[in-house]
Protein backbone atom coordinates (compact mmCIF):
# COMPACT_ATOMS: atom_id res chain seq x y z
CA UNK A 1 0.00 0.00 0.00
CA UNK A 2 1.00 3.45 -0.83
CA UNK A 3 1.79 5.74 1.53
CA UNK A 4 -0.25 8.65 0.25
CA UNK A 5 -3.55 6.28 0.33
CA UNK A 6 -3.01 6.15 4.09
CA UNK A 7 -3.41 10.01 4.89
CA UNK A 8 -6.85 11.02 5.65
CA UNK A 9 -8.56 14.06 3.65
CA UNK A 10 -10.60 16.07 5.44
CA UNK A 11 -14.54 16.09 3.90
CA UNK A 12 -15.30 18.93 1.68
CA UNK A 13 -17.74 21.48 3.54
CA UNK A 14 -20.75 20.84 1.71
CA UNK A 15 -22.84 24.34 0.47
CA UNK A 16 -24.94 25.83 2.89
CA UNK A 17 -28.44 24.99 2.46
CA UNK A 18 -31.53 27.55 2.63
CA UNK A 19 -32.40 26.71 6.47
CA UNK A 20 -28.67 27.98 7.51
CA UNK A 21 -29.24 30.98 5.86
CA UNK A 22 -32.58 31.60 7.26
CA UNK A 23 -31.39 30.51 10.71
CA UNK A 24 -28.93 33.61 10.73
CA UNK A 25 -31.97 35.58 10.59
CA UNK A 26 -32.89 34.85 14.16
CA UNK A 27 -36.53 33.92 13.19
CA UNK A 28 -37.50 34.13 16.75
CA UNK A 29 -36.73 36.67 17.76
CA UNK A 30 -37.37 38.16 14.08
CA UNK A 31 -41.20 37.08 14.78
CA UNK A 32 -41.31 39.90 17.98
CA UNK A 33 -39.45 42.37 15.65
CA UNK A 34 -42.31 42.01 12.44
CA UNK A 35 -45.21 41.56 14.90
CA UNK A 36 -44.66 44.89 16.75
CA UNK A 37 -43.67 46.53 13.27
CA UNK A 38 -47.15 45.91 12.18
CA UNK A 39 -48.62 46.95 15.05
CA UNK A 40 -46.51 50.52 14.74
CA UNK A 41 -47.96 50.71 11.22
CA UNK A 42 -51.51 49.29 12.52
CA UNK A 43 -51.85 51.68 15.36
CA UNK A 44 -50.83 54.92 13.33
CA UNK A 45 -53.61 57.73 12.52
CA UNK A 46 -53.99 57.56 9.01
CA UNK A 47 -54.04 54.46 6.05
CA UNK A 48 -51.42 53.60 3.85
CA UNK A 49 -51.79 51.19 0.44
CA UNK A 50 -51.74 47.50 1.00
CA UNK A 51 -48.87 47.30 -0.75
CA UNK A 52 -46.90 49.71 0.69
CA UNK A 53 -47.75 48.39 4.18
CA UNK A 54 -46.01 45.27 2.93
CA UNK A 55 -43.31 46.67 1.75
CA UNK A 56 -42.50 48.39 4.78
CA UNK A 57 -43.23 44.90 7.00
CA UNK A 58 -41.10 43.00 4.47
CA UNK A 59 -38.01 45.57 4.69
CA UNK A 60 -38.17 45.98 8.72
CA UNK A 61 -37.71 41.60 8.49
CA UNK A 62 -35.24 42.38 5.90
CA UNK A 63 -33.29 44.48 7.89
CA UNK A 64 -33.92 42.30 11.69
CA UNK A 65 -32.77 39.08 9.79
CA UNK A 66 -29.21 41.28 7.94
CA UNK A 67 -28.10 42.77 11.42
CA UNK A 68 -28.68 39.23 12.67
CA UNK A 69 -26.61 37.67 10.11
CA UNK A 70 -23.62 40.40 10.89
CA UNK A 71 -24.31 39.44 14.73
CA UNK A 72 -23.84 36.37 14.03
CA UNK A 73 -20.77 36.78 11.58
CA UNK A 74 -18.89 38.53 14.15
CA UNK A 75 -19.85 36.37 17.24
CA UNK A 76 -18.97 33.05 15.22
CA UNK A 77 -16.55 31.76 17.74
CA UNK A 78 -18.29 33.03 21.04
CA UNK A 79 -21.20 30.93 19.54
CA UNK A 80 -19.34 27.93 19.43
CA UNK A 81 -18.20 28.14 23.12
CA UNK A 82 -21.86 28.67 24.54
CA UNK A 83 -23.88 25.48 24.60
CA UNK A 84 -27.04 27.67 23.70
CA UNK A 85 -25.79 28.87 20.83
CA UNK A 86 -22.90 26.23 19.66
CA UNK A 87 -25.89 24.57 16.58
CA UNK A 88 -25.77 28.04 14.96
CA UNK A 89 -25.06 27.57 11.18
CA UNK A 90 -21.43 29.18 11.74
CA UNK A 91 -20.20 27.73 15.13
CA UNK A 92 -21.19 23.87 13.63
CA UNK A 93 -19.39 24.39 10.53
CA UNK A 94 -22.20 24.35 7.96
CA UNK A 95 -21.69 27.84 6.11
CA UNK A 96 -18.33 29.73 5.34
CA UNK A 97 -18.13 33.04 7.59
CA UNK A 98 -17.47 35.35 4.49
CA UNK A 99 -21.04 34.24 3.67
CA UNK A 100 -22.96 34.99 6.19
CA UNK A 101 -21.38 38.37 6.15
CA UNK A 102 -22.04 39.11 2.41
CA UNK A 103 -25.38 37.86 3.02
CA UNK A 104 -26.02 39.99 6.22
CA UNK A 105 -25.20 43.52 4.22
CA UNK A 106 -27.34 42.33 1.40
CA UNK A 107 -30.16 41.83 3.27
CA UNK A 108 -29.06 44.98 5.41
CA UNK A 109 -28.35 47.53 2.56
CA UNK A 110 -31.05 46.30 0.80
CA UNK A 111 -34.52 46.62 3.16
CA UNK A 112 -32.51 50.63 3.31
CA UNK A 113 -32.77 51.12 -0.16
CA UNK A 114 -36.28 49.47 -0.80
CA UNK A 115 -37.92 51.23 2.21
CA UNK A 116 -36.52 54.71 0.67
CA UNK A 117 -37.80 54.28 -2.46
CA UNK A 118 -41.02 52.85 -1.97
CA UNK A 119 -42.18 54.78 1.47
CA UNK A 120 -39.86 57.26 2.30
CA UNK A 121 -36.65 58.55 3.56
CA UNK A 122 -37.29 58.99 7.35
CA UNK A 123 -38.38 55.55 7.66
CA UNK A 124 -35.29 54.32 5.58
CA UNK A 125 -32.77 56.24 8.07
CA UNK A 126 -34.39 54.98 11.31
CA UNK A 127 -33.95 51.15 10.04
CA UNK A 128 -30.79 52.04 8.82
CA UNK A 129 -30.21 53.77 12.57
CA UNK A 130 -31.25 50.36 14.25
CA UNK A 131 -29.38 48.31 12.14
CA UNK A 132 -26.09 49.74 12.85
CA UNK A 133 -27.30 49.79 16.40
CA UNK A 134 -27.47 46.48 16.74
CA UNK A 135 -24.64 44.90 14.37
CA UNK A 136 -21.65 47.43 15.09
CA UNK A 137 -22.90 49.54 18.47
CA UNK A 138 -24.42 46.45 20.46
CA UNK A 139 -22.48 43.78 18.88
CA UNK A 140 -18.85 45.11 18.19
CA UNK A 141 -19.08 47.77 21.12
CA UNK A 142 -21.07 47.36 23.95
CA UNK A 143 -21.55 43.44 24.22
CA UNK A 144 -17.88 42.46 24.98
CA UNK A 145 -17.26 45.56 26.91
CA UNK A 146 -19.68 46.52 29.63
CA UNK A 147 -22.85 44.65 31.55
CA UNK A 148 -24.67 47.99 31.04
CA UNK A 149 -24.90 46.47 26.98
CA UNK A 150 -28.24 44.93 27.16
CA UNK A 151 -29.60 48.37 28.85
CA UNK A 152 -27.88 50.66 26.22
CA UNK A 153 -28.43 48.21 23.23
CA UNK A 154 -31.88 47.47 24.23
CA UNK A 155 -32.89 50.12 22.03
CA UNK A 156 -31.74 47.83 18.79
CA UNK A 157 -34.83 46.30 19.24
CA UNK A 158 -36.92 48.95 19.61
CA UNK A 159 -37.11 50.79 16.41
CA UNK A 160 -39.92 48.60 14.55
CA UNK A 161 -43.24 49.91 15.45
CA UNK A 162 -41.71 53.58 15.51
CA UNK A 163 -40.63 52.82 11.00
CA UNK A 164 -43.85 51.22 10.89
CA UNK A 165 -45.64 54.32 12.53
CA UNK A 166 -43.47 56.74 10.05
CA UNK A 167 -44.64 54.90 7.48
CA UNK A 168 -48.32 55.81 7.95
CA UNK A 169 -47.87 59.00 9.40
CA UNK A 170 -44.23 60.39 7.76
CA UNK A 171 -43.22 62.24 10.85
CA UNK A 172 -42.43 60.98 14.14
CA UNK A 173 -44.25 62.69 17.30
CA UNK A 174 -44.77 61.55 21.03
CA UNK A 175 -46.50 58.10 20.54
CA UNK A 176 -43.95 56.11 17.88
CA UNK A 177 -40.85 57.92 20.45
CA UNK A 178 -43.50 56.03 23.57
CA UNK A 179 -43.95 52.40 21.52
CA UNK A 180 -39.74 52.63 21.10
CA UNK A 181 -39.18 53.40 24.71
CA UNK A 182 -41.63 50.42 25.82
CA UNK A 183 -39.37 47.85 24.16
CA UNK A 184 -35.98 49.88 25.41
CA UNK A 185 -37.29 49.51 29.17
CA UNK A 186 -38.92 46.25 28.69
CA UNK A 187 -35.70 44.66 27.37
CA UNK A 188 -33.55 44.30 30.39
CA UNK A 189 -35.91 42.03 32.69
CA UNK A 190 -36.57 40.17 29.71
CA UNK A 191 -33.14 39.55 28.68
CA UNK A 192 -31.81 39.32 32.46
CA UNK A 193 -34.23 36.74 33.39
CA UNK A 194 -32.91 34.94 30.12
CA UNK A 195 -29.19 35.66 31.44
CA UNK A 196 -29.89 34.01 34.84
CA UNK A 197 -30.33 30.67 34.15
CA UNK A 198 -27.38 30.76 31.17
CA UNK A 199 -24.73 32.51 33.16
CA UNK A 200 -21.92 30.21 32.98
CA UNK A 201 -22.20 30.26 29.07
CA UNK A 202 -21.23 34.02 29.09
CA UNK A 203 -19.01 33.60 31.81
CA UNK A 204 -17.28 30.29 29.63
CA UNK A 205 -16.57 33.12 26.45
CA UNK A 206 -15.81 36.00 28.82
CA UNK A 207 -18.94 38.10 28.01
CA UNK A 208 -19.57 40.73 30.83
CA UNK A 209 -23.65 40.23 31.26
CA UNK A 210 -24.97 41.02 34.12
CA UNK A 211 -25.17 38.12 36.21
CA UNK A 212 -21.70 37.35 35.52
CA UNK A 213 -20.24 40.64 36.58
CA UNK A 214 -22.37 42.24 39.18
CA UNK A 215 -23.68 38.52 40.19
CA UNK A 216 -27.39 37.06 40.64
CA UNK A 217 -28.19 39.66 43.48
CA UNK A 218 -27.63 42.71 42.24
CA UNK A 219 -29.31 41.17 38.39
CA UNK A 220 -32.41 40.18 40.30
CA UNK A 221 -32.61 43.53 41.97
CA UNK A 222 -31.94 45.34 38.58
CA UNK A 223 -34.84 43.23 36.80
CA UNK A 224 -37.10 44.49 39.71
CA UNK A 225 -36.00 48.37 39.36
CA UNK A 226 -36.67 48.02 35.56
CA UNK A 227 -39.93 46.32 35.93
CA UNK A 228 -41.01 48.93 38.27
CA UNK A 229 -40.00 51.50 35.63
CA UNK A 230 -41.37 50.10 32.64
CA UNK A 231 -45.21 50.36 33.84
CA UNK A 232 -45.50 53.99 33.45
CA UNK A 233 -43.88 54.01 30.34
CA UNK A 234 -46.49 51.19 29.30
CA UNK A 235 -49.36 53.33 30.45
CA UNK A 236 -47.88 56.34 28.99
CA UNK A 237 -49.60 56.26 25.44
CA UNK A 238 -52.79 56.12 27.58
CA UNK A 239 -52.33 58.89 29.64
CA UNK A 240 -51.46 61.10 27.04
CA UNK A 241 -54.12 60.34 24.99
CA UNK A 242 -52.91 58.83 22.30
CA UNK A 243 -55.40 55.60 23.31
CA UNK A 244 -58.68 54.85 24.81
CA UNK A 245 -59.23 53.38 28.12
CA UNK A 246 -58.78 49.80 26.57
CA UNK A 247 -55.58 49.88 25.27
CA UNK A 248 -55.01 51.63 29.15
CA UNK A 249 -56.65 48.54 30.75
CA UNK A 250 -54.73 46.22 29.61
CA UNK A 251 -51.29 48.34 30.11
CA UNK A 252 -51.97 48.33 33.70
CA UNK A 253 -53.32 44.43 34.12
CA UNK A 254 -50.02 43.15 31.60
CA UNK A 255 -47.68 45.35 33.91
CA UNK A 256 -49.20 44.38 37.48
CA UNK A 257 -49.12 40.74 36.45
CA UNK A 258 -45.45 41.14 35.04
CA UNK A 259 -44.33 42.84 38.47
CA UNK A 260 -45.76 40.00 40.36
CA UNK A 261 -43.78 37.57 38.36
CA UNK A 262 -40.62 39.76 38.36
CA UNK A 263 -41.01 39.62 42.59
CA UNK A 264 -40.13 36.18 43.60
CA UNK A 265 -37.11 36.51 41.20
CA UNK A 266 -36.00 39.52 43.01
CA UNK A 267 -36.22 38.03 46.42
CA UNK A 268 -35.21 34.78 45.68
CA UNK A 269 -31.06 34.55 46.42
CA UNK A 270 -28.96 32.04 43.52
CA UNK A 271 -30.02 28.94 43.42
CA UNK A 272 -29.13 25.84 41.22
CA UNK A 273 -30.00 25.97 37.70
CA UNK A 274 -32.61 23.31 37.40
CA UNK A 275 -34.76 25.07 40.24
CA UNK A 276 -35.03 28.84 38.22
CA UNK A 277 -38.68 28.16 37.70
CA UNK A 278 -39.62 31.61 38.36
CA UNK A 279 -36.95 33.03 36.39
CA UNK A 280 -38.10 30.97 33.44
CA UNK A 281 -41.80 32.02 33.87
CA UNK A 282 -40.62 35.33 34.00
CA UNK A 283 -39.31 34.45 30.78
CA UNK A 284 -42.25 33.61 29.08
CA UNK A 285 -44.13 35.99 30.55
CA UNK A 286 -42.12 38.88 29.91
CA UNK A 287 -42.26 37.72 25.46
CA UNK A 288 -46.43 37.44 26.02
CA UNK A 289 -46.56 40.57 27.46
CA UNK A 290 -44.99 42.46 24.76
CA UNK A 291 -46.62 40.80 22.18
CA UNK A 292 -50.18 41.74 24.36
CA UNK A 293 -49.62 45.01 24.98
CA UNK A 294 -48.98 45.68 21.40
CA UNK A 295 -51.90 44.08 20.32
CA UNK A 296 -54.13 45.91 22.88
CA UNK A 297 -52.93 48.87 21.03
CA UNK A 298 -54.01 47.35 17.63
CA UNK A 299 -57.20 46.50 19.05
CA UNK A 300 -58.14 50.15 20.63
CA UNK A 301 -57.35 51.72 17.31
CA UNK A 302 -59.87 49.47 15.30
CA UNK A 303 -62.12 50.40 18.23
CA UNK A 304 -61.76 53.87 17.77
CA UNK A 305 -61.79 53.67 13.85
CA UNK A 306 -65.13 51.51 14.46
CA UNK A 307 -66.20 54.04 16.87
CA UNK A 308 -67.39 51.64 19.71
CA UNK A 309 -65.23 53.93 22.14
Amino acid sequence: MQPDSMEQTAPLALPAEWRDFFALTKPRVMTLVIFTGICGLLAAPGSIHPVIGFATILCIAMGAGGSAALNQWWEADIDRGMKRTANRPLPSDRMQKKDARDFGILLSVSSVAILGLAVGWLAASILAAAIVYYAVIYTIWLKPRTPQNIVIGGGAGAFPPMIGWVAVTGDITLMPILLFAIIFMWTPPHFWALALFVKMDYANVGIPMMPVVKGERSTRRQILVYTILLAPVAIAPWVIGGTSYIFGVAAIALSLAFFALSLPVALRQSVEQDLMRPEKRLFAFSILYLFALFAALVVDRVAAGQGWI
